[in-house]
C-alpha cells in the first residue's frame, strides 16, 4: 500500500520481510532502544513471530515500523476463586514458558493493585478500536 506523507513523498507500507531486520534495529539504535539491539536474536525471534508487522519505506530505506505482539489481554478468575493465587500461577507458568517475552497488562483501576503486587510496573499507553 502506497501513502502520500504530508511532506508529498510516497511512502510504501510493506509486511515485515526478514530482510527488512537489520534496517529495523539501525533505526532501533539511532533511537537509543539499545534493549533490543543487546538482544538482538531475541528481537529477531519476535518479528518472526509477531502477529501483525509492517514496514514503512522510503526510495529502498525503511523508515519506520509497526509491530504487533501478543500482550496478556484478559485474566480473569471466578469470584469464588480469587485471592487464592490462581491468577498469579497462570502468569508464572505462562511466563516461566517464555522467559524472555516482555509482559504487558491490561488493568483495570479494580485490578492494578493485584499487578503492582507481582512487580509490575506501570505505563503509559493509549487505546483504540479501528472502529472508534
Amino acid at each position: 500500500m502506497e501513502i502520500q506523507a504530508k511532506n508529498g513523498q510516497t511512502i510504501l507500507i510493506s509486511p515485515y520481510k526478514s530482510t527488512d531486520f537489520n534496517h529495523i534495529q539501525h533505526l532501533n539504535e539511532l533511537e537509543g532502544w539499545t534493549g533490543m539491539l543487546k538482544r538482538s536474536a531475541e528481537t529477531r525471534e519476535a518479528w518472526q513471530n509477531s502477529n501483525i508487522a509492517y514496514v514503512a519505506v522510503s526510495q529502498l530505506e525503511v523508515i519506520g515500523y509497526l509491530q504487533i505482539i501478543l500482550y496478556v489481554c484478559e485474566l480473569l478468575i471466578k469470584k469464588e476463586y480469587r485471592s487464592y493465587g490462581i491468577g498469579q500461577q497462570l502468569i508464572h507458568n505462562v511466563h516461566s514458558l517464555y522467559p524472555n517475552a516482555r509482559m504487558e497488562m491490561l488493568a483495570s483501576s479494580s485490578s492494578h493493585t493485584f499487578y503492582e503486587h507481582l512487580h509490575f510496573r506501570p505505563f503509559y499507553g493509549f487505546r483504540k478500536n479501528y472502529i472508534e
